[in-house]
């Protein structure tokens, strides 16, 4: 009898000396991070080989329940057996399966969740407890054993997830930082300041990087043009399709002096480029300093404000959005004598469709009367710009911006002198 209980006691200790050594085996092949296939296979080794579980299935949670690892049981009805065991999703004790619930094959036995605080982990479903190396009774006495290492698996797991996941929002914002510094050179950093012509821009992107564009582009010693533009969506597709625009806009409008010709070419761009996913509204303006004529395309656009001798002109001649349909089919430009002073206003659907607390839109009638009066007060375009932002934040209230807010002003003061404006 004593011999018997020696025997059984040493039984016991090679067991558990097995269970500890294959516990290190597991947490050493973690430390030296170990791929999820790699500690999938040691956790199946330790509970198929040394514990004699015949059957397995473990569920883990990852947005939605999955399985992530099964043996000894049919995969072709293992998608039927999964919906099955998401039944368990509130369990928070070892309980027995009722096995009348599984289609044939199964013979699951016992159910044992993983869980954090009140959140469920994992279930790991156990069938066929072999009596084997250390007997059925034995394993449901390592019940808890297979708990706790189950727990150390998911939270491995997991943990190996949330790595690689702030790898990939590192690297994602890594290329945020680079397409913000590539959109900011695509703006004109320096913008006209004299006594002829004042122009100034505000720009807030929605996100890091916007799709909304503005640009002022000298042509010749008498002539500049300037415009502003705003991709459909949000992010980074569309400020990559805005950079795109861009750089074929600089390159065709030194090609043609015409600014129908120019829409027309940019339009079959945008066409090859967004493959009808996305559209861009445009607004495209040439002056001429020397005759004080202003040639102008809105291709879609929310329509700038001219404000000149004391005459509002909301300037909508052009066509559709550019990216739109393959051919445009209607597009006219639109001819303006410019009468010093003069002053235009160009913005973004941000601003005029900004609400406040009331769902209302601040609205082109709220846009057009306040830049008019601040024309009249004699504000600079910068100073102009100022207020008008500072006016949407106080009209949004609490509510967030929830677009691109871009303003580009301009005000003709005089007629010109030749040589060419500074800038300054």
């Amino acid at each position: 009898m004593v011999e018997k209980n020696k025997d059984s006691e040493k039984h016991s200790a090679d067991i558990s000396e097995e269970k500890l050594n294959a516990l290190f085996e597991l947490t050493k092949s973690i430390n030296l991070n170990a791929s999820i296939d790699e500690l999938l296979g040691i956790y199946r080794e330790i509970l198929e080989e040394k514990l004699s579980i015949g059957r397995l299935m473990l569920l883990s949670y990852d947005a939605q329940w999955r399985c992530i690892l099964s043996y000894g049981i049919p995969t072709d009805s293992l998608e039927f057996a999964f919906e099955r065991a998401k039944g368990y999703s509130n369990l928070k004790e070892i309980t027995q399966v009722h096995k009348d619930a599984w289609p044939e094959g199964f013979d699951l036995d016992i159910v044992v969740p993983v869980n954090h605080k009140d959140d469920a982990l994992a279930f790991v479903f156990l069938g066929d407890l072999q009596e084997g190396k250390h007997g059925a009774g034995s394993a449901l006495k390592h019940l808890p054993y297979i708990q706790t290492i189950t727990n150390i698996l998911v939270v491995a797991i997991e943990n190996k997830k949330l790595a690689k996941e702030n790898i990939h929002q590192t690297l994602l914002k890594h290329e945020l930082d680079l397409a913000k510094e590539i959109q900011s050179i695509l703006v004109p950093s320096v913008l006209p300041h004299t006594d002829e012509l004042d122009v100034a821009a505000y720009y807030l992107p929605y996100h890091e990087i916007s799709g909304d564009y503005y640009d002022f582009i000298p042509l010749n010693e008498s002539e500049f043009a300037f415009c502003i533009a705003d991709v459909s969506g949000k992010g980074v597709a569309a400020a990559l399709l805005m950079s795109n625009f861009q750089a074929s806009l600089h390159a065709q409008i030194e090609q043609t002096s015409s600014l129908t010709e120019l829409v027309t070419r940019l339009n079959k761009n945008v066409m090859d480029t967004a493959r009808g996913e996305s559209f861009i509204t445009f607004f495209i303006a040439k002056f001429n300093r020397l005759t004080q004529t202003l040639h102008y395309v809105n291709a879609g656009h929310y329509p700038p404000i001219l404000f000149m001798e004391n005459t509002v002109n909301m300037l909508k001649s052009g066509g559709p959005a550019l990216g739109m349909l393959p051919e445009i089919p209607y597009l006219k430009e639109g001819i303006i004598a410019i009468t010093p002073p003069a002053s235009f206003l160009a913005y973004t659907d941000g601003i005029t469709e900004l609400e406040n607390d009331q769902q209302e839109e601040f609205s082109i009638e709220k846009l057009r009367d306040l830049f008019i009066s601040l024309t009249n007060a004699g504000l600079t375009a910068k100073q102009t710009n100022d207020r008008i932002s500072s006016a949407l934040a106080t009209y949004k209230g609490r509510k967030k911006y929830l677009d691109d807010i871009t303003l580009l002003c301009l005000r003709v003061l005089k007629r010109s002198q030749l040589p060419l404006f500074h800038q300054g």
